[in-house]
This record gives C-alpha cells, sequence and structure tokens, in this order.
C-alpha cells in the first residue's frame, strides 16, 4: 500500500491538542456536533460495556472466559439506550480512553454519558478513531475534574466545549475506510503475535506444573496426593497445607474513603493488583505511596514477601523486592525457613485456576485467608526444592526470551498504530486518494476479540 500525502495547505485550529489542520476542515465545539442522549426505559436490552482497550462491546463478550461477575443493577430502567453510532464514555476514564463509537444496540449504565453524532454532519466511525487517540485522552484529562485521578470525571456539560475536527462527510468516510483496513491488517499481525506469546506461556507454566508437582526424577516412586490437582507425586514428598509451610498475612485495616488523599503522597510505597499483575516475578516498581498517616491505618510487608491477589484477578502471584504497604486485595505470604521462596513462587503460579475456584462465586470473588491457608500443596526436602528452581528457571529462560522479542515487536506495531491513526484523523496525512483504490471492507473478514485485550 502506497503511504499518504500531505494536504496543500493548513491552518491553526487554535487548540492544543489539534494543532495545525486542514485548511478546509471545519474546527468546532462538540456542542455543534453532537447531541446528549437521555433515552431510558428499555430494560431488555442486551447490555453493552464501554472498555478502554476495545471500545463499546457486549456485555456478554467482556465476561466470556473471564472471572469478571456481572455488576449491573437488577432494576435497569434507568440504564441509557445506546443507537448503533452513537458515543458513549465512562465520565470517570474518559480520560484513560473509556469511550467509544458503538456498533452493537443495547443499553450502558446510567452513570455514563451518551452522545449521538447528528446525522447530516458526520460519520460517526471518525470520531471512534479521533476520540481514541492519546491526543484527545490527555484533553479530555484536561477537561475532567475531581479530587484524585481516580475520582476525575469528564461531564456532558465539558465535553460540550471540547474542540473537535469536522471534515467534510466524504473525507470522514475515506478516513474511516482507510483506517478499518490498515488497522486490520496490524490488528492481525499483532493479534498473531500475541497467540504465539500465549502459547509459550502455556509451554512455561507446563514445565512449572510438572516441576513442581513431580520433581525432576522420572523414575522417582509416586503416590496418590489425595488432591485432585496435584494428581500423583513422588512419594517422598510431603504434602503440607500451605497455612503449615508459610506465614499468610493481610492488612488489618482498611482505610476509607478509598483513595483519600490524606492518605497519599509520602515515603511509604503501596502497591495495588495491577502491580502484581504486571510483574513477572519480582514486584521491581511502584506508583503510589503513603504518608505517615496512611502508614498507620495500613501494615508494611518486608522485602521477599510473596504477594497475591485475591480480589478481582485472584491468583496473581508475585515476589516483593521492596518493603511496601498493600491494599485489601493482596496478601503477603512469607515461607517458613524451609520452604525455599521460589519454589513457593512457583507452585502457587500453578495454582491459579484452584484459587479462582476456591474464592465465592455469590460475590465479585474474594478468597479469605482461611480458605487460601488450607489449601494443600507439595513439600519436597529444601535442596530438591531448589534444585526445581534452578531446572524451571533454565528450561523457561529462552522461552522468556522468545516472549520478550515478540512484546518487543507487539509494541512497535502498537506504537505504529496509534501514529497512524493520530495523524490521518487529525489531518496531518492525506489519505483520500488511497481510500479510493480499497475494496469495500465488508468484503474483508471481520477481526476477532483478542481475548488478551480486556
Amino acid at each position: 500500500m502506497n503511504a499518504p500525502t500531505l494536504y496543500k495547505d493548513f491552518k491553526d485550529s487554535q487548540n492544543v491538542w489539534l494543532g495545525k489542520v486542514p485548511s478546509h476542515w471545519a474546527v468546532l465545539p462538540h456542542r455543534a456536533i453532537f447531541d446528549e442522549i437521555k433515552d431510558v426505559n428499555k430494560p431488555s436490552a442486551d447490555l453493552l460495556s464501554v472498555t478502554i482497550k476495545r471500545g463499546i462491546i457486549p456485555q456478554s463478550v467482556l465476561l466470556a472466559n473471564s472471572s469478571k461477575k456481572d455488576s449491573s443493577r437488577i432494576d435497569k430502567s434507568k440504564y441509557k439506550y445506546v443507537k448503533v453510532g452513537d458515543l458513549a464514555y465512562n465520565k470517570m476514564r474518559a480520560w484513560q480512553g473509556a469511550l467509544g463509537i458503538s456498533k452493537f444496540e443495547g443499553i450502558v449504565s446510567p452513570a455514563y454519558v451518551v452522545q449521538r453524532p447528528r446525522d447530516h454532519l458526520t460519520v460517526p466511525q471518525y470520531y471512534h478513531y479521533l476520540m481514541r487517540t492519546p491526543a484527545f485522552h490527555k484533553e479530555a484529562e484536561r477537561w475532567s475534574y475531581g479530587i484524585t485521578s481516580d475520582m476525575w470525571s469528564l461531564r456532558p456539560e465539558h465535553f460540550k466545549v471540547i474542540y473537535s475536527l469536522l471534515p467534510p462527510p466524504d473525507e470522514q468516510a475515506a478516513i474511516v475506510k482507510y483506517l478499518d483496513h490498515t488497522t486490520a491488517r496490524l490488528d492481525r499481525a499483532i493479534a498473531a503475535k500475541r497467540r504465539v506469546v500465549k502459547l509459550l506461556e502455556e509451554q512455561k507454566q507446563a514445565i512449572i506444573h510438572r516441576a513442581v508437582t513431580r520433581g525432576l526424577d522420572e523414575n522417582a516412586p509416586l503416590k496418590d496426593s489425595g488432591v485432585p490437582w496435584l494428581g500423583l507425586v513422588p512419594k517422598a514428598w510431603e504434602i503440607r497445607r500451605i497455612k503449615q509451610v508459610a506465614k499468610i498475612h493481610r492488612r488489618k485495616f482498611s482505610h476509607r474513603p478509598r483513595n483519600d488523599p490524606r492518605f497519599y503522597d509520602g515515603k511509604y510505597p503501596f502497591i495495588q493488583t495491577g502491580s502484581v499483575a504486571r510483574a513477572d516475578k519480582y514486584i521491581q516498581s511502584y506508583k503510589q505511596t503513603l504518608n505517615d498517616m496512611g502508614l498507620s491505618v495500613s501494615k508494611r510487608f518486608p522485602k521477599n514477601t510473596l504477594v497475591m491477589t485475591i480480589a478481582a484477578n485472584i491468583g496473581d502471584v508475585a515476589i516483593l523486592n521492596f518493603e511496601a504497604c498493600f491494599p485489601d486485595s493482596l496478601v503477603g505470604i512469607l515461607p517458613d525457613s524451609d520452604m525455599d521462596l521460589e519454589f513457593l513462587f512457583y507452585m502457587l503460579q500453578s495454582m491459579k485456576e484452584v484459587f479462582e475456584l476456591e474464592a465465592p462465586t455469590n460475590t465479585q470473588g474474594n478468597l479469605s485467608n482461611e480458605r487460601l491457608g488450607d489449601l494443600r500443596v507439595c513439600k519436597p526436602d529444601l535442596e530438591t526444592q531448589r534444585s526445581i528452581v534452578v531446572h524451571i528457571e533454565s528450561e523457561n529462560s529462552q522461552l522468556s526470551k522468545t516472549q520478550g522479542v515478540l512484546q518487543k515487536e507487539i509494541t512497535l506495531l502498537e506504537e505504529f498504530r496509534t501514529a497512524l491513526i493520530s495523524e490521518v484523523v487529525t489531518g496531518k496525512r492525506d489519505v483520500r486518494a488511497l481510500a479510493t483504490a480499497l475494496p469495500d471492507m465488508q468484503s474483508q473478514d471481520e477481526i476477532p476479540f483478542d481475548d488478551d485485550e480486556g
């Protein structure tokens, strides 16, 4: 495919987030492009979710193959109706990208905002691309208000005064056609690489599970562990409850309201569940801190504490590489002297599905200390534990390197995708001629949702 060309004449948009734009494009406040819609009393319509990574999708798709639960109200009479082509956004997370033009008919939370592009002015999908750019997210952040970032809200009256672009409708259509084609190709490439990363991760987990439940001696006599997930284990190994091989600590206090600014911005590191999920093995950094007041209602855990999530994405585990405080969605696990820290890390990592099954299903899911402590694990002698750790890290080293290369390639493709969209939707590149030569997108295979995108 040929590269986009430049427009001939530009003007200053008078808006930092837009910069210079084609001289024949209009620059208007949203109140001239959108109408807020508050259509309710359609409780039987399909529930839609407004996500950061996917835009607007059916809630059934979001919850499929996920530990997330349906948190919608039983009474949906006040939920807002969304037509195909409507813009919906989460007021609290618009600045993070939780917005999009809907390809589905349904209803969204009453806390969300629904805006309808005016038919005679717009090709709605153009605004899906425009408003999911990093530049718009920063502009949405500038117009959001709240005490802390977790409470920032983009209110409808402020959305209306944000200025956006209004190219001629035929150019909007050309931009959408071009971006639909180019992003589809990029998305296929990214999805293919993500699938390989996922397969490599499954291979790594299989190596870990085999090592922590069968050991390294293939000829060792086996016994029935009496634990379904463990199955047959070496006869010489002990089977112990987690509370018999480690101390489980949970924060004893809970400061409320959540994210009260009085507790934060001090000298004590504070980690969240996301820090555990993102860690490959060790938690090396933190984004939040507590002050002395926050510390007084929290608890510090020492370096080399095993950290595990017991709410939301239950069963993520990592090793803390510094002293830090936890929220009540995490527990700290300190192994006894005859249980190797890294061996227990790999053992717990292989138990994620077990932890998820143990969490109550009638709530959002929360694994208690008691349930966690009663679960059973293998306990070989300390020397064997350490030999298993060396084996796992040796076997998985090359797989991790390959994953790292693929992740870098994915990042580069994603950065290119983002930059391309930003340049095209703000008129930095002219794609009209290229779009004319493209076939109808309806003849292309639809790109499936990538489960890893969340």
